[in-house]
């Protein structure tokens, strides 16, 4: 990985809808070698997919909330178990592993306070393993789907 795939890579995080013929142009190269480029980040993985990126409130989504999960063991078993259902939960837009105390991070939306408290009490708290869940309300965003540095 080079400067000019770096600012491929920039370049696409910020609108991942340019023809390659754009993207050439902004990063100051012929179309070919940055087709060739683009298919081999691609390739190799720095680029995992193309997609929209949706307004949660756009589709009545307007109530996110964090929750914090505490597992009653941590074996395998367990982890495999509560890592499946999890992935399985739609309204669950984000679940990150973590090193201390708390297990799991999951970031959650839903329709309203309503709709969270029903996710939590009949999805969330008889995942596979829960200890303990411990949620926190997000007021707003001040950083949000910001590119990763070049």
């Amino acid at each position: 990985m080079d400067d000019l795939d770096r600012k491929i890579l920039a370049e696409l995080q910020l609108d991942g809808r340019l023809t390659v013929t754009e993207l050439a142009a902004r990063v100051k190269l012929s179309v070919s070698p940055c087709h060739r480029r683009l298919r081999d980040l691609e390739r190799t993985g720095a680029i995992s997919g193309y997609r929209a990126v949706v307004d949660p409130a756009a589709v009545g989504l307007d109530f996110e909330a964090l929750v914090f999960v505490t597992l009653r063991w941590e074996d395998q078993d367990t982890v495999t178990a509560f890592e499946r259902a999890v992935a399985e939960v739609p309204f669950v837009v984000q679940a990150q592993r973590l090193f201390g105390e708390t297990d799991y991070l999951l970031r959650v939306v839903t329709a309203d306070l309503t709709a969270f408290q029903q996710l939590y009490d009949g999805r969330l708290a008889v995942l596979p393993g829960v200890q303990r869940l411990t949620s926190t309300l997000v007021m707003k965003h001040v950083v949000n789907n910001r590119p990763l540095p070049a």
